[in-house]
């Protein structure tokens, strides 16, 4: 050993003893780690693509995509009845509605609540059973921590305590806790039959409630955030960057989500509104009318208000984007500049040779001879709308969270987790890109998308590199290079002012046509410093059309693609309302779930989500703690204890 890396260990040595001062001190934690390597791995839950769809996604965290069902069917098999078992189900979810429901049908709920103590008490010891105590320990509500601890870890043939344990239960009810005690064991069952959750990109947009999704996930205890390209143009929103402002209300827009952005956000649109009002106020927008299309279900006057907003917006998007599309040719997208081919004149645009009609003529803010330029007016509504999104506190800190805790990839026991695609050629070679004058691909090409992503957000020292990061996050929503996009090309334009749905098909990215080849999927995890015989790659981004046939499951089970359809605009072409995916010590299962109607029936009538469970993998060992990414660095510190107690007994290190 060299020197230097003598002393290097020296001094970690000397810091991990700071914290095992003593030979009993570091023998104790490696019998501890030793005893923790032999535990069941714990259950890892996958979600993505769930734009804005709160009250599934809620219920589905809640019920761990059926992990809870299991544990309630394993418990209480041949015990309880099949109703008895629906109605626990419910009061685990939702403990605090389930319990105000019932004491509106019972005058005394002492019997009840004793009854549904023992029951929840008995599943949370099953739930509990995989983790040591003192992770349970820290797990428990600080409130009732001793009470439930002693609870959880009663004997079935302790006699001599069973005076004692009835002792607890009949004073909690006693003394008028039996609510709180209940709502605390049902919050912890949640917590403990899920480990881990993976999020593989796409919180944003569409559904009605991405914000609180985000304060949810805030409160999750343990989670990591794979970006989708949903995510990152309001990532980009959040930095200043303008163009995805934009893009960020446009869509919002779209899907008649405004009022996230107003009152969830704080963030003022009354510029937008009055300027919409006054540049297209003869204007219907017809082809700007919110996608569900019910104006009974509006004010009078809100309706057209939003399409003449989002008209607005999506013009002030297209000249936004010029500034960056010229400044950056190595994005390689000037077929998305189309306003200095219209003529105004006509109401036509020239594409690939050919004239087609525009189905929108009124322009009245583009001058045709500087189609890009912005007006005063319009510049004045960006400026104060880039102002509100920097300084709103709420999104400030949803997206700080994401860059906490996300990425563009995760490597997560032997598991690839990314949102989209890696980019890929037609001749399974990985897609290069220049940034920065640096030429990129695979790995190396999406670690320098994060490297850049967080310059974007975070530097304020260099504002070249910050504007370069933010435009990088732009080109990640909508560029034919980026993992999170997948596509040659956003036909935005063409959507809105063209009828010819040829010009409106987004070709996706080679790998999507590999998504069934094995040889493709191995390329990747050599790519990644993954085993080829244990990886698995689990994406999101494109919806599995399952009422057409198509699995979840590609390339013979290394590729999983969790996109089932959350978002409810994409149901009727998937079939279902969304796929999930669990790893827990015996396996592999996706799960597939029916459309969730609302939480309100699933209280009142104690439904749950219909769901289908496919395995994927079934082990024949049962993986243990030593098998993950967490056994690693646990034996890792055993070695290091190990070199410390053998300093100890050397005399080579006081104690």
């Amino acid at each position: 050993m060299r020197d230097d890396q003598k002393s290097t260990r020296e001094k970690h040595l000397k810091l991990l003893g700071k914290s095992f001062p003593s030979i009993d001190s570091a023998a104790t934690e490696i019998i501890n780690l030793e005893a923790i390597l032999n535990l069941p791995k714990g259950t890892e839950h996958f979600l993505t693509d769930i734009h804005g769809e709160y009250e599934p996604f809620i219920h589905v965290l809640k019920n761990g995509s059926g992990v809870v069902k299991v544990k309630i069917e394993e418990v209480f098999r041949n015990t309880l009845l099949d109703s008895e078992k629906k109605s626990l189900a419910t009061l685990v979810y939702y403990p605090e509605q389930k319990i105000e429901m019932v004491e509106k049908q019972f005058d005394k709920m002492d019997d009840w609540y004793r009854v549904n103590l023992y029951r929840l008490i008995e599943l949370c010891r099953n739930a509990s059973s995989k983790y040591t105590r003192s992770k349970v320990r820290k797990a428990l509500p600080e409130d009732f921590r001793y009470i439930i601890e002693e609870l959880l870890h009663e004997q079935e043939n302790g006699i001599d305590k069973h005076d004692y344990y009835d002792g607890i239960i009949n004073t909690i009810i006693e003394v008028g806790k039996a609510r709180e005690f209940i709502i605390a064991l049902s919050n912890l069952i949640q917590r403990l039959v899920i480990d881990r959750l993976h999020i593989i990109g796409d919180i944003y947009d569409r559904g009605p409630r991405p914000d609180i999704i985000m304060d949810t996930l805030l409160n999750y205890h343990s989670v990591d955030i794979q970006w989708g390209n949903h995510d990152i143009v309001w990532m980009g929103a959040a930095s200043g960057h303008q163009a995805c402002i934009a893009n960020v209300l446009r869509v919002s827009a779209r899907y008649n989500n405004l009022d996230v952005i107003e009152d969830a956000y704080g963030i003022n649109l009354l510029p937008l509104a009055t300027f919409a009002m006054h540049a297209y106020q003869d204007d219907p927008c017809h082809a700007f009318q919110i996608l569900d299309n019910r104006k009974e279900d509006y004010a009078m006057g809100e309706f057209e208000l939003i399409s003449k907003m989002h008209k607005a917006i999506t013009i002030i998007q297209l000249k936004l984007e010029y500034d960056i599309i010229t400044k950056h040719p190595e994005f390689e997208m000037t077929h998305r500049l189309l306003l200095h081919k219209i003529n105004y004149e006509a109401g036509t645009i020239d594409l690939n040779g050919q004239t087609y009609p525009l189905t929108d003529t009124h322009f009245p803010t583009i001058n045709p001879h500087q189609p890009y330029e912005l007006t005063d007016e319009e510049r004045n509504v960006i400026e104060r709308l880039t102002i509100s999104f920097i300084n709103s506190d709420k999104l400030q800190k949803h997206v700080r969270f994401l860059f906490k805790c996300g990425s563009m990839y995760l490597k997560y026991n032997s598991n690839l987790l990314f949102h989209g695609c890696i980019p890929m050629n037609e001749d399974k070679t990985f897609q290069e890109m220049t940034i920065q004058n640096k030429r990129y691909k695979g790995k190396k090409l999406l670690d320098q998308f994060e490297v850049m992503a967080r310059e974007g957000y975070f530097n304020q020292n260099n504002l070249e590199d910050k504007q370069y990061g933010m435009d990088i996050m732009w080109y990640l929503w909508c560029g034919a290079k980026s993992s999170l996009f997948g596509k040659e090309s956003m036909t935005m334009f063409e959507r809105y002012f063209l009828e010819d749905k040829k010009l409106m098909v987004e070709k996706k990215n080679a790998y999507y046509k590999f998504r069934d080849d094995e040889e493709m999927c191995n390329l990747i995890f050599e790519e990644f410093g993954l085993d080829q015989c244990e990886s698995r790659i689990v994406n999101g981004h494109v919806p599995v059309k399952k009422k057409d046939g198509e699995s979840p499951i590609k390339a013979n089970g290394k590729l999983l693609v969790i996109d089932g359809g959350f978002s409810r605009t994409y149901q009727r072409k998937t079939g279902i309302a969304g796929y999930t995916l669990i790893y827990n010590s015996y396996g592999l299962q996706i799960v597939a779930h029916e459309p969730f109607e609302s939480t309100e029936k699933a209280i009142a009538l104690e439904l749950d989500i219909l769901s289908t469970r496919v395995v994927v993998e079934k082990i024949l060992v049962r993986k243990r703690v030593r098998d993950t990414d967490v056994g690693l660095e646990l034996m890792d510190q055993i070695d290091d204890l190990k070199l410390l107690l053998n300093s100890y007994r050397r005399g080579s290190m006081k104690f």
